[in-house]
């Protein structure tokens, strides 16, 4: 495991690297992630496009599955 300062306190089932540096970033990315995948969602209809859903739904799907990662360790 990563070094880690006393005053940084690990939860169970957190990774270290992501409570040193990476939380905020990742969940920024991860916001992005999710306002595409709306937008694909949203416009599907304008556009007239099944595949834009299918698109969407799998871009929400990733976002989902990166969310609960760390928001368990906050």
């Amino acid at each position: 495991q990563a070094d880690i300062s006393q005053d940084e306190k690990v939860k169970p089932g957190s990774y270290p690297g992501v409570v040193c540096c990476c939380r905020k970033k990742c969940l920024l990315l991860n916001d992005v992630i999710l306002i595409i995948a709306t937008l694909h969602t949203g416009l599907s209809r304008t556009a007239k496009s099944f595949e834009m859903i299918l698109v969407g739904r799998f871009l929400e799907g990733i976002g989902a599955g990166r969310t609960s990662h760390y928001s368990l360790s906050v």
